[in-house]
C-alpha cells in the first residue's frame, strides 16, 4: 500500500471529537455522530468517549442529542433538548442516517 493510500485511508477513519463541560466542571470528551439542520435549529449526534475499553463496551451504541446554541456571551454552545417530542422526531433522523451510513459502508466492502 502506497503513503498516498494510508494517508486516504487514515483519513476515511478520522474521527471528530468535541469537548464538554458540565456545570461542575468535569470535562467528557464525544465522538460528533452526525449533524443536521432541523426545524430552525443545528444538532448533533455525540457517543461518549472513554478512558477505559469496558466503559465502551458497557455504553453499548449510546449517543446524545444535543443543540447547537449560543450563550449569553453570544460564544456557541451545546445544549440539552428538553422537548421530548422533538428529541424523538431527531432520534428518528439520525437513526435513518446511521442505517444509510452502514448501508453504503457495507456495499463499498
Amino acid at each position: 500500500m502506497s503513503e498516498m493510500e494510508k494517508d486516504m485511508q487514515n483519513e476515511e477513519y478520522e474521527t471528530d471529537l468535541v469537548s464538554l463541560v458540565d456545570e461542575d466542571g468535569n470535562e467528557y470528551d464525544f465522538e460528533v455522530l452526525d449533524e443536521i439542520d432541523f426545524k430552525d435549529g443545528h444538532y448533533y449526534a455525540l457517543a461518549p468517549q472513554f478512558d477505559l475499553p469496558d466503559q465502551d463496551i458497557e455504553s453499548g451504541s449510546t449517543y446524545m442529542i444535543f443543540e447547537a446554541v449560543e450563550d449569553e456571551d453570544g460564544q456557541p454552545q451545546l445544549a440539552e433538548i428538553e422537548d421530548e417530542e422533538l428529541l424523538d422526531e431527531l432520534a428518528e433522523i439520525f437513526e435513518k442516517n446511521f442505517d444509510a451510513a452502514y448501508e453504503a459502508e457495507e456495499e463499498n466492502n
